[in-house]
């Protein structure tokens, strides 16, 4: 279980601290699929990130299977377990495909992770990971990396963003596979109804707050109705994209 208690997160502005999160209580239970979703710039990244200790929390604790891992470093954390795939997945001149998903996999698995990813092996190995890979590629080597360890949280950043439709579809079943696996706590950051309706419960995040938290039965017909939503400024999005929370 991943319990979150009092969570806050303030950023220097000026002569004024900005609170990005504000009293976080959060408790995760192990083997379910949450989808985070909420306005642009409600503090749904930025809440990931302190999970992953990345961004260090200014008040509150995080536990992580009964043991206080506020004060873990982002390698402490991932040696616990916890595995992050960025929005925009950071590219690493100079070192090759290879190379990166070393960090996790072993040599004679290399090839299988790429082929369970849709990357051909002979194509992508020996690539670096540079401006010459699509944002499709990158996210595609980056859960490549991120599948192979045996982590207990998986963060997945909007996986839906700069990818194709079809890739989306073949992305998404992986991480469903992946968590149907057991004893996995997934966290997927998205505005895309198609993960909504995926999971298990869907929590909203707005101006920095959980605004609503239940079931994607009674989470999604919320969102859909247009009278429910008390951020109407911040909506965008179309087709199957909901961007009003």
């Amino acid at each position: 279980m991943l319990k979150l208690e009092s969570v806050e997160l303030q950023v220097a502005n000026g002569n004024e601290d900005f609170s990005i999160l504000k009293d976080i209580n959060l408790e995760l239970e192990d083997n379910k699929f949450y989808a985070l979703t909420g306005p642009n710039g409600g503090g749904k990244t930025s809440l990931a990130k302190v999970i992953m200790g990345i961004y260090k929390n200014n008040k509150g604790r995080i536990i992580f299977n009964g043991s206080d891992i506020t004060n873990f470093s982002i390698t402490e954390r991932a040696k616990a377990g916890i595995s992050y795939a960025f929005q925009n997945p950071p590219r690493f001149k100079g070192m090759k495909i290879k190379d990166i998903l070393r960090i996790s996999a072993d040599n004679n698995s290399l090839r299988a992770r790429l082929r369970a990813v849709g990357l051909c092996p002979q194509d992508y190995l020996e690539r670096e990971c540079d401006m010459s890979l699509s944002g499709g590629e990158m996210k595609r080597v980056e859960l490549a990396t991120v599948l192979s360890r045996p982590s207990k949280v998986v963060i997945y950043d909007e996986p839906e963003a700069g990818v194709d439709l079809w890739s989306f579809e073949n992305l998404l079943q992986l991480i469903r596979n992946h968590h149907k696996k057991g004893n996995v706590i997934s966290i997927v950051i998205t505005h895309h109804e198609r993960v909504l309706s995926l999971a298990d419960e869907i929590i909203l995040l707005a101006d920095g707050k959980i605004a609503e938290r239940g079931s994607r039965d009674e989470i999604l017909p919320m969102i859909r109705t247009d009278s429910r939503c008390r951020w109407e400024e911040n909506c965008g999005g179309n087709g199957n994209e909901i961007e009003c929370y």
